[in-house]
């Protein structure tokens, strides 16, 4: 792929229209006034059929999978070799593209309304058809697929940032009853605010294992059961459209059919090493979108900015950084049209892929944001610009879904373990 069909442009100027309508005057409410993002986001599904779309796609893999369970045989999806030997279908090649176009467009103006969707539809609802029981797919994952329902995955505590296992002090423990007893504190937590289902990571509580050996395993939670506290939603430097908040659990009861897979097994480590690893290659969608609105703004400034009797894209320092912004651009574009192929093939990227992806995106779109500032110089640093806000919003990128840090380790361990 190298470059957007006739009617993914046609999508994309659709989408870029939803965006200036219905998401960039109520920006302000969004990202400072506390108004919570899930109205727009499931306007933004009904208006472009979004919902049909998951919602049929969901019912189709869940008839594939009763049919399986009965032992029938069932076609494989059919597909063809693109020119570069990868079997692909158009079909999917088009469905990844339109799934990649909403993220680019939307990270232009707010990116906290793609966290807030990515965590419900991807990361909480992908676990779950990932991972989960056929029951548990047709309970929870249709409603979170569409957004009539918003998921939280509940990672991260106090003192297990980046070390999220080693330093997981979230236990479940066996009741003698075949249930289990929840207990721990989960912070930073994407629409832990308002989540009506809560995929909770924690360690199980085994006698005589060491803690850091202990079993992960995952639990699939609901709003309002005893003993889960929700907190209100934190007030942030960026992002401020994705409510971020705590989770209390004390002594929350949860039956052997809210454990993960409905087996001690079922959801782990390895799960959540995968859940991570696609979280991080749509990164570059995101860092797209926020160079690109980055590199227009600029372009538009430096024409009409005069100082010194001419525009300052006249000299040579602002040609540099406008030059280094449309490297940038290019380069995550090819990223991104990379990940779209891969996924159309039904392939993931490996986790130094996805972590490489992901260093890159957050540092580029940070670099081309704040150099948006500097061209706009003191109108940059005015919220009227809004230029300022897309420096904010980049800098979650270097920090969420593993810090710069921890992604230099990843690719560097698993380009060494192959």
């Amino acid at each position: 792929m190298i470059g957007w069909t006739e009617q993914q442009q046609m999508i994309r100027g659709m989408v870029r229209d939803f965006v200036e309508k219905e998401i960039v005057p109520h920006i302000d409410d969004l990202e400072y006034n506390g108004v919570p993002p899930y109205d727009i986001l499931r306007k933004l599904f009904k208006t472009f059929g979004m919902d049909e779309l998951a919602r049929a796609n969901f019912n189709k893999q869940i008839a594939r999978e009763e049919a399986l369970a009965r032992g029938e045989e069932v076609e494989k999806p059919e597909k063809k070799v693109a020119a570069n030997g990868t079997a692909v279908s158009e079909e999917a090649l088009d469905a990844a593209a339109m799934g990649i176009l909403p993220i680019i467009e939307i990270s232009r103006h707010c990116q906290g309304l793609i966290t807030a969707m990515g965590v419900s539809v991807g990361l909480t609802a992908g676990a779950i058809m990932s991972k989960g029981s056929l029951a548990q797919k047709k309970k929870y994952a249709g409603e979170l697929m569409t957004l009539e329902k918003i998921g939280a995955w509940a990672i991260t505590e106090p003192n297990s940032g980046s070390d999220a296992f080693g330093g997981m002090k979230s236990t479940a423990r066996r009741d003698g009853q075949g249930g289990y007893i929840l207990n721990g504190n989960k912070t930073f937590i994407t629409n832990g605010p308002h989540a009506d289902t809560i995929v909770f990571i924690c360690r199980l509580d085994e006698p005589g294992v060491e803690p850091r050996d202990r079993k992960i395993v995952s639990f699939i939670l609901d709003s309002g059961m005893p003993g889960l506290e929700q907190s209100p939603a934190f007030k942030k430097m960026g992002i401020g459209a994705s409510p971020t908040g705590e989770l209390f659990l004390s002594d929350v009861k949860a039956g052997p059919e809210r454990l993960m897979g409905e087996s001690e097994d079922g959801y782990g480590r390895s799960g959540a090493k995968s859940t991570f690893s696609t979280e991080r290659s749509g990164v570059a969608a995101m860092a797209l979108g926020l160079v690109e609105r980055s590199l227009e703004m600029s372009l538009e400034y430096a024409k009409t900015r005069v100082q010194f009797g001419q525009p300052i894209g006249s000299y040579q320092l602002i040609q540099l950084k406008l030059a280094k912004m449309e490297v940038a651009r290019l380069n995550l574009e090819n990223m991104v049209f990379r990940f779209i192929e891969t996924k159309a093939a039904g392939k993931d990227f490996t986790f130094a892929e996805g972590s490489a992806m992901k260093l890159y995106a957050a540092q580029a779109a940070m670099e081309v944001t704040t150099e948006a500032v500097q061209i706009f110089g003191g109108a940059g640093y005015m919220r009227e610009t809004r230029v300022e806000q897309l420096m904010r919003d980049a800098k979650i990128l270097q920090i969420y879904a593993g810090t710069d840090e921890m992604q230099i380790v990843a690719i560097a361990r698993d380009l060494m373990a192959q």
